[in-house]
């Protein structure tokens, strides 16, 4: 291995499912928390007692795609990095969560607020931050639905939010549309629509967490795109010329294969946009990511391409003819 090799090797170093933040001398290391200017709700042995023992649950318990930092100086703060999972529209994105515990907690749920960077790719997660969850009492459910305050945990909370929130028909998370068939037109059609322009936000939320990823997740963040960004950009491909569906799984099988909803015209001009950009947003992750070329998706770009080679060509068998007819057809 050559010296610029050597250079080029990363080390890859795991970064914790659940770690705790030491504190600092200016209270700076929680200063891009949603809540951060909110009052500390440190008021007493026993709020510190049930924190503490949410900690441990949280470390103990959390699932692969999940990950959490506390602060040891705010022990009433959290922020969560959701993985969008598998087989839904916001696969492979990370979803940022900012939680705070109310000085009542846990008789009280937790307020959590989503970190959205103006865009609503969930009927349950609104532009401005809000998440729309019975668990949390911020929506309406049956009694075993909504907190509980001598069972519910903050472990329930995120993970709720990973199955229930993030799932792989968001469209019928809408109140209104929730009891409608999923699988009968129209609403299968719209449930397609709603995923197409859920899958393009999911991008777009990609880009601004790689542009500004939240405190203590930088090496994290950098790190899952560029493990990812060759998956995504094939599923980008997939997608956009109908050769799998919004979600699906893309493997080197999809190549040959052709869906029956194909995309709409609208999530294919949106693709057309937004594809060089995430090329371009991976590519700052470094070494090894994307492996892939903007220029192979540039339909608009290829097919003037093919349209000036044409014209050229019937330009010149047009030359080709007129010389021909001169030659034989001399002026008196």
């Amino acid at each position: 291995m050559d010296q610029e090799q050597i250079e080029l090797t990363e080390i890859k170093v795991e970064f914790k499912h659940f770690d705790i933040i030491p504190t600092d001398e200016d209270n700076s290391i929680t200063s891009d928390h949603h809540y951060f200017s909110s009052a500390s709700t440190l008021s007493s042995p026993s709020f510190q007692k049930t924190i503490m023992k949410e900690w441990r649950i949280l470390e103990g318990n959390l699932p692969d795609s999940i990950y959490v930092r506390v602060y040891e100086q705010r022990i009433d703060l959290l922020r969560a990095a959701i993985i969008g999972p598998a087989g839904t529209p916001y696969h492979d994105g990370l979803f940022f969560f900012d939680i705070q515990f109310p000085s009542n907690y846990p008789n009280a749920p937790p307020k959590v607020h989503y970190r959205s960077f103006g865009y609503r790719l969930n009927p349950n997660l609104y532009e401005n931050g809000y998440v729309c969850l019975s668990l949390i009492n911020t929506w309406s459910g049956a009694a075993n639905e909504k907190w509980i305050p001598s069972q519910s945990t903050m472990l329930q909370v995120l993970v709720s939010i990973q199955a229930l929130v993030l799932n792989a028909k968001p469209y019928f998370n809408e109140p209104a549309y929730a009891n409608l068939p999923k699988n009968s037109d129209p609403w299968k059609t719209e449930s397609l629509h709603y995923d197409e322009n859920t899958f393009i936000l999911s991008c777009k939320t990609m880009m601004c967490v790689l542009n500004a990823p939240p405190k203590f997740f930088e090496e994290f963040v950098v790190q899952h795109f560029r493990d990812r960004a060759d998956a995504i950009l094939s599923a980008c491909k997939a997608y956009d010329t109908g050769r799998a569906q919004i979600g699906d799984q893309v493997t080197t099988t999809t190549a040959g294969k052709r869906i029956t909803n194909k995309p709409s015209w609208t999530f294919k001009k949106s693709m057309e946009n937004i594809y060089p950009k995430l090329v371009n947003s991976f590519a700052k992750s470094g070494p090894g990511s994307p492996n892939h070329e903007i220029q192979h998706t540039s339909r608009s770009s290829e097919g003037q391409g093919k349209y000036i080679l044409l014209g050229s060509c019937l330009g010149l068998g047009i030359i080709i003819i007129l010389f021909f007819l001169a030659l034989y057809n001399p002026q008196p």
